[in-house]
This record gives structure tokens, C-alpha cells and sequence, in this order.
């Protein structure tokens, strides 16, 4: 369950940075709809990131030594 959560976060992140690139090329410097979308796409990798590391403190994430 953890896997698929980790999962659609990264389709997630990879989703924002795919609208910032489609923003970039389309906005031709209308709008501030690609700096929104890079910002969701850092929100989310911090968030990813912390989650994971919760996730190895609580064990959820078993140790590979």
C-alpha cells in the first residue's frame, strides 16, 4: 500500500512538471501559471521526501543492511 501511495505521488510530481513544460511553451509569458506548477511539483517532492523518511522511522520502509 505504501509502494502505490509513493507511486502516484511521483505520477503526480511528473504530471506538474509536464504542465510547467506545456506552460513554458504555450504561455509565451502571459501568465504565472508555469511558476504555480513548479511550485506544486517542489511542494510535492518535499512532501515525498518527508514522507519517506517518516516512513523509515516508523518502520513502514523495512532497512536493507
Amino acid at each position: 500500500m505504501f509502494r502505490v501511495f509513493v507511486v502516484i505521488i511521483l505520477l503526480l510530481i511528473l504530471g506538474s512538471l509536464g504542465s510547467a513544460l506545456y506552460f513554458m511553451m504555450h504561455d509565451k509569458g502571459g501568465s504565472d501559471r508555469m511558476v504555480k506548477a513548479l511550485m506544486i511539483r517542489v511542494g510535492l517532492s518535499i512532501s515525498l521526501f518527508l514522507i519517506l523518511v517518516l516512513g523509515r522511522q516508523l518502520g513502514w520502509i523495512p532497512a536493507n543492511y
